[in-house]
Formats: structure tokens, sequence, C-alpha cells
């Protein structure tokens, strides 16, 4: 990925308030939504819309998928990528 592409998904995150936190709060780590939803100060269901839509631009990555609940969460190298920058 260029330089560009990367600074177009930078843009991308800060235009949201939830975005960057939510990318902040589970930095290197590991984390489950509602884990995430109680550091940030959101619904639940609002940090899995948030997730959902950072998860399609290759942001985060679920690492277990088939899970209904408990689903773990964590930044791709992309995301930490544009950690340096938020």
């Amino acid at each position: 990925m260029n330089e560009n592409e990367i600074f177009k998904l930078v843009g991308y995150v800060i235009a949201s308030e939830y975005r960057t936190n939510i990318i902040k709060c589970i930095g290197n780590d590991i984390k489950i939504p509602s884990v995430i939803a109680e550091e940030v100060g959101l619904r639940t269901n609002h940090v899995s819309n948030v997730l959902k839509e950072l998860k399609k631009e290759g942001i985060v990555v679920c690492l277990n998928e088939e899970a209904k609940k408990g689903r773990l969460y964590k930044n791709t190298d992309l995301g930490i990528e544009i950690l340096k920058y938020v």
C-alpha cells in the first residue's frame, strides 16, 4: 500500500471520533466489543457497527469470525500504521 492510500485511510479514521477511539483502544491488544465499549464509553452495538466498517477497510481483523459472542478483534498491520498518525 502506498503512502497516499495510507493517508486516505488516516483521514477516514480521523473523520470519526468513534473510529479513532476504537483503534486507539485496541492498540496492540486483542479485545472483544464489550470491553472496547466500556473503555470508550459507547454502546456495544455501536462499537460492533464501527468494527464492521473498520474491518471492511482492512484496519481491524476479527480472529474468530464464527463466534456469536466473544469475538476477538485486533488492529491489522495497516491499523497499527494508521495509529502512528492519529
